[in-house]
């Protein structure tokens, strides 16, 4: 379980400070569990989304249709729906190269967002941006115009979104800068190692500004 007050701590910093502290906390962690690819981000502005993740996979090239494709779409949005809310969904495309089709636009921004989504991370392609849903944050491998043949593969199922392994219900924080996975037991932890963290960084920027900055400067201030 996350708290209010731990979701409000995880808001009010972005994705990089979250990195940094998860550095601290839990150092095992430090070169896993986020993105390693440019992301494309139309919203640059927006807060940090924080969310349970809804994991699926899809494709573009290939056509399916029939009654079983149809179930496999009410299901999928009986499983965007369930708890854990809020969410942010995160699409694995399986074509090679990936972003042939959009699974994101107008239509599945704004019916996403009515589930409980409060935005996306994709290695697939993104669309319609100007009437995208509002306050609805994506984090993309591309920009393309047309959703050729794009369907779900599979959901609630492990998937790798640019660099970032991760599961169905996993803790997530995104911004600009690209998405981690948060440590839900650590997320105390990194709250109190936060200030500390922001000392450090305003004593190295200091002597790096101060009139007489010097490499002896610096190398003290680094040294704490």
């Amino acid at each position: 379980m996350v708290s209010e007050s731990q979701f409000a701590f995880l808001r009010s910093i972005d994705t990089p400070t979250v990195c940094n502290l998860i550095e601290i906390v839990a150092p095992e962690r430090r070169g896993a569990g986020y993105t390693t690819v440019h992301l494309h981000c139309p919203f640059p502005d927006l807060p940090p989304m924080v969310g349970f993740a809804k994991t699926v996979t899809i494709r573009a090239r290939d056509a399916v249709s029939g009654p079983g494709y149809m179930q496999k779409r009410m299901d999928y949005l009986d499983y965007l729906a369930g708890e854990p809310r809020p969410s942010v969904v995160l699409i694995q495309d399986l074509d090679d190269p990936p972003g042939y089709g959009a699974f994101w636009g107008e239509v599945q921004s704004n019916v996403h967002k009515a589930l409980g989504c409060l935005g996306t991370v994709t290695n697939g392609a993104i669309r319609d941006i100007p009437a995208v849903a509002l306050d609805f944050q994506m984090l993309a491998g591309s920009i393309a115009p047309s959703h050729a043949y794009v369907h779900v593969v599979e959901f609630g199922i492990p998937v790798n979104v640019h660099g970032m392994a991760a599961n169905s219900g996993d803790l997530i924080h995104a911004d600009r800068h690209g998405a981690v996975i948060v440590p839900t037991g650590k997320i105390d932890a990194m709250k109190t190692a936060l200030d500390g963290l922001i000392a450090q960084e305003q004593r190295i920027i200091a002597a790096t500004r101060g009139p007489g900055a010097t490499v002896e400067n610096i190398k003290a201030a680094m040294k704490g």
